[in-house]
């Protein structure tokens, strides 16, 4: 949200670049500047560029990019970089802020719905008036301006007693005037804001656009006017005599006195006709606009390309593979740890998954997390499966993943895409009172050259899991984050600044019912038991979502 509001503000001090660079030329063509800098607020960068990886290259093969991809991508569509790491929002403070900007926004909409209640109580009492003009009028007895009420039918509100007060060609000047707001679509121009605003309503930005906005669109109504042939001076009478009968139009009207009066009386008395763009200028602002669009959709196709499971450095395949329906996959993600449903053996080069899901292979294939992985159907998670597969030379652990990509591609027809979303994530950083880890002191390090180390040894950087436990030997920060994303169902980066390697062993309640809000005991037991803390932010986050996929035929 943060990178969202910042790259607004960019592009609203463009605008205004941009339109002191015309102010020679229309006023039509500053409005449309501005008209866009107020809808850059309801069109994130991310979300064109979210809409980017949706499409596939035609030409290229298809790749599997690395995770830091997420990283790249964040930085490309956000204006500001922070070296210490994202901006921290604890999770105390976020339903507040929310609670705050709903309150704003509805108080906003009520504001405004009960004006255009009174204006429509006004328009529903007038009678019909016969009146030359592009859309119904009617004439209402209250002190009102002229003005132009409604979007999809628009119809003109005039004063019972105008034509009497003002002359001939002093009501055909406002009438015309009208009559552009009616050919503009200025109030349907003017709502879209109004929602920007009430959205927006925290940011004073928005308002201040907004006043450009009205600025801008009534002095495109009066160059519309003098264009038409209009004696500056008769115009400038007219709107002066309407200010001095007639209260101002009330809001959801398009009407003839906004903005800035002594500016508006003042240009129309110098009037000269405005300079027209030149092809230089219009191939100009095409081209910022087709890249302002364009660059973000190119980003994410760039970004994130199409992927079959398989990977365009490593298209190795088992020699031999098995694959056959098993019984029902354990539901719980704890549960299947458990059970080993997935054992690689680097003596031979055998994989074996027992009554393994969909979802737990692409986890393995592709090392990712559960909440990495988006689109799959029910049965991949319900569904089990037996795999027995050899590699031809004895390939290790890290040489199957590309291997079973392939099974899936082949056996599951798996098509998949990989896909930048900004989801919740924690940071890992220190408790108050400091941390309470100590350094890895008796863990054993592997010696290629050396004998195998015995069974259930602490090797450094290893670490064991349980239900209510995680226990690390030798374990850095980035890893311990890893093993907590797994229990909580969500990225954990580290952001303790703690370099080195730890021992622990942190013991909590699990959850009874597991799912993507974690005990609140798993929080207690990080702090009093290591002096650490899990703050809740948002982050990108790589995803993978599955396009096709389908059962696979037994062998």
């Amino acid at each position: 949200m943060t990178a969202h509001l910042w790259q607004s503000t960019l592009f609203a001090a463009l605008a205004w670049l941009l339109a002191q660079a015309l102010r020679k030329n229309r006023a039509a063509v500053r409005y449309w500047v501005w008209m866009a800098a107020s809808l850059k607020f309801f069109l994130p960068f991310s979300l064109l560029v979210a809409l980017g990886g949706h499409f596939a290259w035609r030409t290229a093969p298809p790749v599997v990019e690395a995770p830091a991809i997420a990283v790249v991508i964040e930085q490309a569509i956000s204006p500001v970089v922070n070296a210490r790491g994202p901006t921290v929002y604890h999770a105390d403070f976020m339903p507040v802020v929310g609670i705050v900007w709903a309150l704003g926004m509805l108080a906003v909409l009520a504001h405004w719905f009960v004006r255009w209640r009174k204006v429509r109580a006004l328009v529903d009492s007038a009678s019909p008036a016969e009146l030359d003009f592009p859309v119904p009028a009617r004439s209402s007895n209250a002190l009102l301006e002229p003005g132009v009420f409604g979007i999809l039918r628009p119809v003109l509100l005039l004063p019972a007693d105008i034509a009497g007060r003002l002359a001939p060609e002093q009501l055909r000047a406002i009438l015309t005037h009208e009559a552009a707001h009616v050919h503009r679509r200025d109030n349907l121009t003017a709502f879209l804001h109004m929602l920007v605003e009430a959205a927006f309503w925290f940011h004073p930005l928005v308002w201040w656009i907004g006043t450009r906005l009205v600025d801008e669109r009534e002095r495109a109504c009066d160059e519309e006017v003098l264009r038409n042939g209009a004696a500056p001076e008769v115009y400038a009478e007219s709107i002066l005599a309407i200010c001095r009968l007639y209260v101002e139009a009330p809001a959801c009207v398009a009407g003839v006195t906004g903005a800035s009066l002594k500016k508006r009386i003042h240009a129309i008395m110098s009037y000269n006709p405005a300079e027209q763009l030149t092809l230089a200028w219009r191939v100009g602002l095409a081209a910022a606009a087709a890249i302002a669009l364009a660059a973000p959709i190119a980003l994410g196709i760039l970004n994130a390309p199409p992927i079959r499971a398989q990977s365009a450095t490593a298209t190795a395949k088992f020699e031999v593979a098995s694959v056959k329906r098993g019984g029902s996959a354990p539901a719980n993600p704890i549960e299947l740890n458990l059970v080993g449903s997935i054992a690689r053996s680097s003596n031979g080069g055998r994989f074996h998954a027992a009554n393994a899901s969909l979802q737990l292979l692409i986890q393995w294939a592709f090392d990712v997390k559960t909440f990495q992985i988006a689109g799959t159907p029910a049965w991949a998670n319900s569904e089990g499966y037996d795999i027995t597969a050899k590699a031809e030379g004895g390939a290790n652990f890290e040489e199957m993943r590309p291997m079973l990509q392939c099974l899936l591609t082949d056996r599951f027809k798996l098509k998949l895409r990989r896909e930048t979303r900004t989801l919740s994530i924690y940071e890992l950083a220190p408790a108050k009172g400091g941390p309470k880890i100590k350094a890895a002191t008796d863990c054993i390090k592997i010696d290629p050259n050396g004998p195998p180390p015995q069974f259930g040894a602490r090797l450094c950087g290893g670490a064991r899991t349980s239900v209510g436990g995680i226990e690390g030997f030798g374990v850095g920060m980035a890893k311990f984050a890893e093993l907590l994303s797994d229990r909580l169902d969500r990225t954990v980066i580290d952001n303790t600044g703690f370099a080195g390697t730890f021992d622990f062993q942190l013991n909590f309640t699990p959850d009874e019912a597991p799912g993507p809000t974690p005990s609140p005991s798993l929080f207690e037991a990080l702090q009093d038991q290591m002096g650490l803390r899990l703050v809740s932010t948002k982050g990108p986050v790589d995803v993978l979502v599955i396009d096709h996929v389908e059962r696979p035929s037994e062998n």
